[in-house]
């Protein structure tokens, strides 16, 4: 009974206190971690500050990309295509255009720029210019000759601070069957003075024709209003 009452003893016993597991807390385990993650040696490797900006730009512009191309017909060859369109509309209208221009509104805008000079000036210094291939100067001192003979045939008044245009109108007034070439003349003159365009012979050519026909032609006198009947 002894020896069995023994064996009985030791197989009921209770556990002892160290056979019982360690039950750590989860706050003090998860500091632990972060304390151990936070060394230095194991972000040697990390992305750098810019290189992850760019890597999110990069994935939001291909996001931005994969939702126009299935928006677009025929997907990234359909964009593609609509982006060529575009710019090649936008070119032509450019050129077609040029550089807006700018409304006059100060001197500098003038078509003289300097003092008063005679007509026979401007056509020497726009054949200088010609002969020298500066075509820009050479279409606008052969505009500036125009307008000059004009003014000393007295087909348009003298006046200080008149542009291009306005000179092209009061002079298609009295000189109707050139009213046009005069308005095509002073476009001429604004484009490659205000409009950053370039002139060429041709250009240059037009206006030279155009200043010689002007010397032989004609005013149209307007007719005198009829007096009133007393």
């Amino acid at each position: 009974m002894t020896a069995a009452g023994g064996t009985t003893g030791l197989l009921t016993r209770a556990p002892s206190e160290a056979d019982v597991p360690v039950d750590l807390s989860r706050v003090p385990a998860r500091e632990a971690a972060e304390r151990e993650l936070s060394d230095p040696a194991y972000h040697q490797n990390d992305p750098s500050l810019l290189q992850r900006g760019l890597d999110r730009f990069w994935e939001w512009l291909g996001d931005l990309l994969d939702k126009a191309s299935g928006a677009a017909p025929g997907g990234v060859l359909g964009l593609v295509v609509v982006a060529l369109v575009v710019l090649a509309l936008v070119g032509a209208l450019w050129w077609r255009l040029g550089t807006p221009r700018r409304t006059p509104t100060s001197s500098g805008d003038t078509l003289f720029e300097d003092g008063p000079r005679t007509a026979a000036e401007h056509r020497a210094s726009a054949a200088r210019h010609a002969s020298a291939g500066h075509w820009n100067q050479a279409v606008q001192e052969r505009m500036r000759a125009v307008v000059r003979s004009l003014e000393e045939r007295t087909l348009i008044e003298p006046r200080p601070g008149r542009t291009a245009d306005e000179a092209a109108a009061e002079a298609g007034r009295s000189l109707p069957s050139h009213a046009d070439a005069l308005r095509l003349a002073a476009r001429a003159f604004d484009d490659v003075t205000y409009g950053g365009r370039a002139a060429d012979e041709a250009a240059y050519l037009r206006l030279t024709e155009l200043d010689t026909a002007l010397e032989r032609a004609r005013p149209v006198l307007e007719p005198a209003s009829p007096e009133p009947v007393a």
